[in-house]
């Protein structure tokens, strides 16, 4: 009995990025590689397994492959986090378990907690990310920075999405000021009530039909406020916010992708303390396009921006040119990139070295136990 072909029309309702049925080689050679295989996408991730989704407000639950079950090791053999499937990711399956993870078009990642390195991807496949920060004492313009490098350095569009605007006490005026150098290398910044179906409607241009958007931003923040929103349903469940520091509960528990009523799909994903970039980021994805290109002006190619003469950035700071917060956080980041390519490197030349010694073995065994 020959499978079926795959629904694409229900597949493309839910962000399938290939035109037709002779799309993309790349997925076409893996899909020839499993014979009555289908496509669908992630729609949730648990430690267990995944749930998937074939068309919008469905999903059934499939297992891993068993080399994704193992601890992910970074040898020449090992299957890192990071290539192993998120929610967005589009997979092929047989009803029960993934067979194999399908190319990606974008991948917002971070350096994984722990000693060693890992990247771990929060969502996959998207085409905008809307960082969500409110107007109170969540609001922190040096973290929505760090927010946009990660973006950025996936190839994802940032929207800045300023949340509690109805707030007493919300100052928009002083929140759009403070990101005035954000808005004017493009990137849109958006103020609003998440609770205001009409307010929320701001967001329509970046969730047409076929395109995924993921909210990112503090525990608190208001993403699952914004969600039931763009839904037009109390789905996601909210709680209040502590007062005296406006931290929120982790009410969104895991990363889940909903159908939108619009022909979108959004990501919700829980709130995330540590931001670590992965090494592989841009310092000008992180709205830093404008420091850079003072950098450049610099005596010395490799200065530090501390001390030097001739620095260009610290002159730019004393004619009030660049902000001194902005220009610090600049620098931290900088370091932290080189720290986490560095780790990187490493870890690439043992993964490396580790193949070339298991060819090496594998070719003495060979030689010993020759095959008949």
């Amino acid at each position: 009995m020959t499978p079926a072909a795959p629904d694409y029309p229900s597949l493309r309702r839910i962000g399938w990025p290939w035109v037709g049925e002779a799309e993309d080689t790349d997925w076409q050679a893996l899909a020839a590689g499993h014979p009555g295989a289908r496509p669908a996408r992630v729609s949730e991730q648990h430690r267990t397994g995944y749930v998937l989704a074939d068309a919008p407000d469905t999903g059934f639950r499939a297992e891993s492959p068993p080399e994704w079950q193992r601890r992910p090791v970074f040898t020449a053999d090992g299957i890192p986090l990071h290539e192993r499937a998120a929610v967005g990711d589009w997979v092929l399956h047989d009803g029960r378990r993934i067979l194999a993870l399908l190319p990606r078009r974008s991948a917002i990642k971070r350096a994984a907690a722990g000693e060693h390195y890992q990247q771990q991807v929060i969502a996959a496949n998207v085409d905008t990310a809307f960082v969500v920060c409110g107007l109170d004492a969540d609001f922190n313009p040096r973290r929505i920075e760090r927010y946009l490098l990660l973006v950025g350095g996936g190839g994802v569009q940032p929207v800045v999405v300023l949340t509690k605007a109805d707030r007493d006490g919300a100052d928009v005026d002083a929140a759009l000021a403070a990101l005035a150098d954000l808005r004017a290398q493009g990137v849109p910044v958006l103020a609003l009530n998440a609770k205001d179906g009409d307010a929320v409607a701001a967001l329509a241009p970046w969730l047409a039909p076929g395109c995924t958007a993921v909210l990112v931003g503090s525990s608190g923040a208001g993403k699952s406020t914004l969600t039931n929103s763009l839904l037009g349903e109390e789905r996601m469940r909210t709680s209040a916010v502590r007062e005296h520091d406006s931290r929120g509960r982790h009410t969104t528990t895991h990363r889940a992708l909903i159908a939108l009523p619009s022909g979108a799909c959004l990501i919700d994903t829980p709130g995330m303390r540590e931001l670590k970039p992965t090494g592989e980021e841009e310092l000008a994805d992180g709205g830093f396009a404008d420091i850079e290109a003072v950098a450049a002006q610099c005596r010395f190619s490799d200065c530090a921006h501390r001390s030097e003469p001739g620095c260009a950035i610290r002159a730019a700071i004393e004619a009030g040119a660049l902000d001194p917060a902005r220009v610090a956080n600049y620098l931290k980041l900088r370091d932290e990139i080189a720290g986490a390519a560095d780790r990187l490197a490493t870890r690439l030349a043992q993964k490396s070295d580790a193949r070339v010694q298991n060819k090496a073995l594998r070719k003495r065994l060979d030689e010993k136990y020759p095959r008949r």
